[in-house]
């Protein structure tokens, strides 16, 4: 068994799919040691030609593992090496794809096909809007928002507003429950009549605290017992007001995301093809 491996993600656009498919298949061998490198936007035989030289000069004897969205055939015939391992992501599912549809598959890197500008300008908005209400600031506009995320301070409310933002395109905004609103077990009116919008985020007390005390080693705010006080009051809240409530310990933000906007039944649904995605 290796102990160790070179692994290097080739792209002829941004290389996003090629890692990322490359990581969630090696994570599945935790004993080994994958050392990584990206070559994104590798639109030349040229340019092809100089990643495999580096790649065998850097791995020589070592047959490094390749994945690649590479799209061009011609670019491919160049990787076509007994001194590497390659796995072409594309290879399978594309000639499987021609067959069942009884089609030729373009070929073409990226985005092939025209940009969705209804889209775009959606997803400027919501990515505005985020920024616009993040940590509680102008609430008396949350009847506009997709999501409002509710919690405690410093249970990871920002950045799941920023990634529903920015990569799902929901108005999402986000409010911190203060020691005001959580001895009282109330709501500020604005969240209150847009609970049916809204997701409680809590936590683990022991990671809360973990987090408070970095940013604010020996506070009362940082102590375990306010983090456990907190939390227990913020998820009677979230059940008083019917909210709905995410445990974020040991999930990625993309999890969390993903969660809130089943809960909310906002999960992306499928609408008609108008672009590939890119490599």
């Amino acid at each position: 068994m290796w102990k160790s491996k070179d692994v290097y993600y080739l792209s002829d656009s941004t290389g996003i799919l090629a890692t990322n498919l490359g990581q969630s298949l090696l994570c599945q061998f935790p004993e080994i040691s994958f050392h990584e490198e990206k070559f994104a936007y590798i639109r030349t035989k040229a340019e092809a030609e100089k990643v495999l030289a580096y790649i065998l000069k850097q791995s020589a004897s070592r047959r490094p593992l390749i994945f690649s969205t590479i799209m061009d055939p011609e670019l491919l015939k160049v990787f076509d090496s007994p001194e590497v391992e390659f796995f072409d992501a594309y290879e399978f599912f594309l000639e499987r794809l021609e067959t069942c549809l009884e089609a030729k598959p373009l070929r073409v890197p990226g985005f092939s096909r025209r940009t969705d500008d209804v889209g775009m300008a959606k997803r400027v908005a919501a990515i505005n809007f985020c920024l616009d209400h993040d940590d509680g600031t102008n609430v008396d506009e949350l009847d506009e928002s997709d999501v409002i995320l509710v919690g405690v301070s410093r249970a990871g409310k920002t950045p799941v507003s920023v990634y529903l933002a920015t990569q799902l395109g929901l108005k999402s905004a986000n409010f911190p429950l203060t020691a005001e609103y959580l001895s009282q077990y109330r709501l500020p009116d604005e969240v209150r009549r847009n609970c049916r919008r809204a997701v409680g985020l809590t936590t683990s007390a022991e990671l809360l605290h973990s987090v408070r005390e970095k940013r604010y080693p020996g506070s009362r705010y940082a102590k375990l017992s306010t983090c456990i006080e907190e939390i227990q009051q913020a998820e009677q809240l979230f059940l008083r007001h019917s909210i709905p409530m995410i445990k974020t310990t040991g999930k990625s933000i993309e999890e969390i995301a993903t969660e809130v906007s089943q809960e909310l039944g906002l999960s992306k649904k499928p609408t008609t093809l108008n672009h590939h995605l890119r490599g």
